[in-house]
C-alpha cells in the first residue's frame, strides 16, 4: 500500500457543472475501500382520469467516496447540522434513557 502524500491543492471551480437534485438517499454501503451514496427523487406519473398518481423513485447520481472522503463529507455535515440546530431550522431529539437488562 502507497503512502499517503501530502499536497498542497487549490480549487478550480467549474460553473459549467451541472447541479443533480435529490429528494432522498436510496442506499448507503461502505465495502472497505469506498462508501457508496445513490441519491434518488421522486417522480409522479401522470395521473389517468379514475388512477391515484403514482409515485417512482428514480436514481439520479451514485457518489462514490473513499474513506478519508467519506469523513470529511461527515465532519462537514455536523458542522452544517449544528448550524441549522443553532438557526432553530431542525430541533435535535433528546436521547432516550438506555436501559439495563
Amino acid at each position: 500500500m502507497q503512502n499517503k502524500v501530502d499536497l498542497q491543492s487549490n480549487f478550480v471551480d467549474r460553473p459549467d457543472l451541472d447541479e443533480t437534485f435529490s429528494d432522498s438517499i436510496r442506499s448507503l454501503t461502505f465495502d472497505g475501500q469506498t462508501m457508496r451514496i445513490m441519491f434518488c427523487t421522486t417522480r409522479l406519473d401522470q395521473p389517468k382520469q379514475t388512477d391515484q398518481p403514482i409515485a417512482k423513485l428514480y436514481p439520479v447520481c451514485r457518489l462514490v467516496l473513499t474513506p478519508p472522503a467519506a469523513v470529511d463529507l461527515f465532519n462537514k455535515l455536523q458542522q452544517l447540522m449544528s448550524v441549522m440546530e443553532q438557526s432553530g431550522v431542525i430541533k435535535k431529539e433528546p436521547t432516550p434513557p438506555r436501559t439495563v437488562q
